[in-house]
């Protein structure tokens, strides 16, 4: 069960109660077999229809849906031998943003992500994934560190944007964030990012440099979230859906205008209900692709990271 629903969820919602009922019977007749194999034939065939027609404003509700995976359950489920590292070496430990050595197969790397938290206190904790500057500081020392014992960086992009407020703003907020960017399109040893979520504005692009660039099939990836655009273009959150749309920050816009370089698909119904699926797939595009960036020199990395980004944005003008 994928817990409470959205509101485009509700014929969903219906049938996976129905379903639960009827699991939770310990002696069921052969009608009510037959019954429960019928609602799982209409819940996939559902769930489907639904998830495969999704606009771009129903994917931001299931980007932030509250049983998504985040960071640390994919840490959990896709890494081994996890150990965490702390603070920036200047102000304080930002828990908006993890890092630490990890295990995944026969790699060694270094692990870097946002982080929500799933009780309300955790997100508290962890500014609802929105890091200070000290978690770019962060993440940038542990940059260095992967860079000198050659260890690939795997970055877990999911955020509404860096956090806005005039203490983060005093700190450099701006500023680090443009180093950090900076930061990793030097840094010698391979880089994946990957949006597993929300990857929004500045916030998203602190630790979005990489030599390969990765959004999962529901997430977006875009300079502003829906409802700063609409508050700027329209004064009103209440134009979400159309600033949504106007964005194309979905995996098969960023696909087609070349922002990023592969789309992981998601277990039928998006990866908030198949924790481990989601994980498995994950794991298996990660080994993959370290296993396609080790074979690359060092000056090869660099050179191909940079011609990478100076592609994005290509456009055509007409005379008028």
């Amino acid at each position: 069960m994928a817990g409470p629903g959205l509101d485009f969820e509700i014929e969903i919602a219906e049938l996976e109660t129905r379903i639960s009922t009827l699991q939770r019977q310990t002696e069921r007749s052969e009608a009510a077999e037959g019954e429960l194999r019928s609602l799982r034939t209409d819940l996939a065939k559902q769930l489907r229809d639904v998830y495969s027609s999704l606009d771009p404003w129903q994917t931001v509700q299931v980007a932030r849906h509250k049983n998504r995976p985040y960071t640390k359950d994919y840490l959990n489920l896709a890494f081994d031998d996890f150990v965490e590292l702390h603070g920036d070496k200047h102000f304080g430990d930002d828990r908006a943003m993890l890092a630490g050595f990890a295990k995944l197969d026969r790699f060694k790397v270094m692990v870097l992500g946002h982080q929500k938290g799933r009780t309300y206190k955790e997100r508290a904790a962890c500014h609802f994934g929105c890091a200070h500057p000290e978690g770019y500081r962060k993440a940038m020392v542990k940059m260095r560190l992967a860079e000198k014992y050659k260890l690939p960086l795997i970055c877990f992009i999911d955020t509404p944007g860096a956090y806005p407020g005039i203490g983060a703003e005093e700190r450099g907020q701006a500023q680090v964030i443009a180093e950090s960017m900076f930061k990793m399109s030097q840094l010698k040893t391979p880089i994946i990012c990957i949006v597993i979520g929300e990857g929004g504005s500045g916030g998203a692009l602190g630790i979005g440099v990489g030599d390969r660039i990765a959004v999962m099939q529901h997430a977006y990836y875009s300079v502003i979230s829906p409802e700063g655009c609409a508050g700027i273009l329209w004064k009103s959150h209440e134009h979400a859906p159309k600033a949504a749309a106007a964005l194309r920050f979905t995996s098969d816009h960023l696909k087609r205008l070349g922002v990023v370089d592969d789309v992981l698909d998601e277990p039928l119904g998006g990866a908030h209900r198949d924790h481990h699926q989601m994980a498995t797939r994950l794991k298996t595009y990660l080994s993959k692709t370290l296993g396609e960036l080790e074979t690359k020199s060092v000056d090869q990395l660099l050179e191909s990271r940079y011609d990478k980004f100076r592609r994005i944005g290509v456009f055509l003008e007409e005379a008028s």
